[in-house]
């Protein structure tokens, strides 16, 4: 499995609209079509955390090819009020998001 996790700013009030919007996307086909096996959703003092976990080592890869897909597009847009890019001036796709894991430890 891999995770992704991105790291952006989001007003906490807003996390019942982001949520709801992921609910209704994850009913459909998109997260099984791009290999997500779960979806987490964190806040903390106006940042958003978003760690979704993947079938394999391609979930960035994933999301870059999926961010045409018009589901993709329609999440994206839906979002837009509610999410900001954590450092808009070098935001220019879901990858520049991406935190960089530097440690992970898991049980036998």
């Amino acid at each position: 499995m891999h995770s992704t996790l991105i790291v952006a700013r989001m007003n906490p009030d807003s996390a019942s609209d982001v949520a709801r919007i992921f609910g209704e996307f994850d009913t459909s086909d998109m997260p099984h079509r791009m290999g997500t096996r779960r979806r987490q959703l964190f806040t903390y003092h106006g940042l958003y955390f978003h760690l979704q976990d993947f079938d394999d080592d391609h979930g960035a890869d994933a999301i870059e090819s999926a961010k045409t897909d018009p589901q993709f597009v329609r999440v994206s847009d839906d979002l837009r009020p509610h999410i900001e890019a954590y450092d808009v001036a070098t935001w220019r796709s879901p990858a520049d998001a991406m935190a960089a894991r530097f440690y992970t430890w898991q049980a036998d």
